[in-house]
């Protein structure tokens, strides 16, 4: 409800915010109005009412006390302002201390704008409302007069609420009711038929009202000036909405989702590497591992392995050289000793082909090893393998030493 606003305007002000067109104004007790950005219950306002029922033209400008305080109060009470700032628009004819105000005592009141909290926990945030265009605010209020034990004529006023608009509804449940253009103040003002004024208390709809967050601190009513207004910046987690907590909720959600992805991206992952490794291996493609560089797919016909075999005379003489340039080791070393060889040097070489078991040392075993290991293998150039014949190879006896590197080239 409305408790709070900011009336700064000044005397000359009021009547063209309420649409009198020229009509002649009466001030009266305008002395006591002192202009404030935060006005609250039991401060002096100038309220527009009409002069007498003599007198339907004439309008004063009267300032008097926020805060009814009913004629029919006791004179030993002491006067509360805030017991009934506001009157419920949709009660007003059926409560006693508004009932017998609506046909006479209706008035209006003028402001540049007025206050509401929003309650967020245990924490109320205050919103300044006003219209765009910054013309001031018109309300629809009742007033009273009472007399107090040394005879002292005081008068008052409540402003009247309504359900809240379709567009403040996130910041409360009631606002004033404002009269938003002249016609609408007159049929207030004017001392019509009761029953014509219902259309008048309904929720302002317009898309002209602004609102803006403002500082805590103009909760003390002692808390004045243009800091009241000074528009307050909030931080992200203050300014949630509707449409802000979905968003929250979606990503929450897909915060908790995050973990499941990840989860299921290994779980293909590791699906995907595990189909590659029992995929049947070619004849074009083997499984290559280097010490120092990382598992690669690597084609046999590219594999930088050059084998290379003579035979002498005597028969079962060979080299096995690789790519690198380095000589030749060992000579005539058995095919099982090559494998074994090939083995130490790749370490985890995986290679596409297989070297049949020897069953003995005979020449026609070590040819087909040779064979068979070089049938994936890069051609050799021209020349570089020689074949020999068996006529022309030598028997070896079982007592025959191992050739040295100096006979091997010796029989050339």
């Amino acid at each position: 409800m409305c408790g709070r606003a900011r009336c700064t305007l000044r005397a000359d002000d009021f009547p063209r915010a309420c649409q009198l067109d020229g009509r002649r104004v009466r001030h009266v007790d305008m002395n006591r109005y002192r202009p404030s950005y935060n006005v609250s219950p039991g401060f002096n306002v100038p309220v527009v009412r009409r002069e007498d029922e003599s007198n339907d033209e004439g309008v004063v400008l009267h300032c008097m006390k926020w805060g009814l305080v009913p004629s029919f109060t006791k004179k030993t009470e002491k006067p509360d302002h805030y017991k009934m700032f506001n009157a419920r628009s949709e009660s007003i004819k059926e409560k006693a201390s508004f009932r017998r105000l609506v046909p006479k005592n209706r008035c209006l009141v003028a402001v540049e704008g007025f206050y509401e909290w929003k309650k967020d926990g245990s924490k109320k945030q205050p919103y300044y409302i006003h219209f765009k265009d910054a013309r001031p605010l018109v309300f629809a209020a009742l007033f009273d007069s009472w007399k107090n034990p040394e005879g002292e004529v005081l008068y008052t006023f409540t402003i009247l609420t309504t359900s809240v608009s379709s567009s403040l509804e996130w910041l409360h449940d009631r606002m004033p009711v404002i009269l938003g253009n002249k016609d609408a103040a007159d049929m207030w003002l004017s001392g019509s038929s009761s029953s014509n004024i219902d259309m008048l208390l309904k929720p302002y709809e317009e898309s002209d009202l602004a609102w803006y967050s403002v500082t805590p601190a103009m909760g003390k009513t002692s808390f004045d000036g243009p800091e009241c207004i000074k528009e307050l910046q909030l931080k992200a987690t203050e300014t949630r909405s509707i449409s802000q907590f979905f968003s929250k909720k979606g990503e929450k959600d897909l915060k908790e989702q995050k973990p499941r992805i990840k989860a299921k991206e290994e779980s293909l992952n590791t699906d995907q590497t595990e189909s590659l490794k029992q995929e049947p291996e070619s004849d074009h493609v083997g499984y290559q591992r280097s010490p120092d560089k990382p598992e690669v797919f690597a084609s046999a016909a590219t594999t930088d392995i050059k084998v290379e075999q003579d035979f002498d005379e005597s028969g079962g003489k060979q080299s096995l050289t690789g790519q690198t340039g380095n000589p030749p080791g060992k000579v005539g070393s058995v095919a099982s000793d090559k494998a074994k060889s090939l083995k130490e040097e790749s370490e985890d070489i995986k290679p596409n082909v297989s070297v049949l078991p020897q069953e003995g040392r005979g020449d026609s075993g070590t040819k087909r090893d040779y064979e068979e290991l070089s049938g994936n293998a890069r051609p050799l150039a021209k020349g570089a393998n020689k074949h020999v014949s068996p006529s022309q190879k030598k028997a070896k006896g079982a007592g025959d030493k191992q050739p040295t590197l100096f006979s091997f080239f010796g029989k050339g």
